[in-house]
């Protein structure tokens, strides 16, 4: 119990785009390229900013359990 509010309270503390980014792969399961047709953005700039929320996520689930 206590995992899951560290991870909500870790993907709330990101930055909005890399939180809407998250949050639109990870838990509606969507893919880049309709991502990318949503927020008018390269797939790739969608994948460096999915993988640096990850990156802070799993720093912040690190450091705070």
């Amino acid at each position: 119990r206590r995992n899951i509010s560290g991870r909500k309270l870790a993907v709330a503390r990101l930055p909005e785009v890399q939180r809407t980014v998250f949050s639109l792969k990870y838990f509606d399961d969507m893919k880049y390229s309709e991502i990318s047709k949503m927020l008018n953005t390269s797939e790739g700039a969608l994948k460096a900013s999915y993988h640096l929320a990850v990156k802070k996520i799993s720093e912040y689930l690190h450091l705070n359990n």
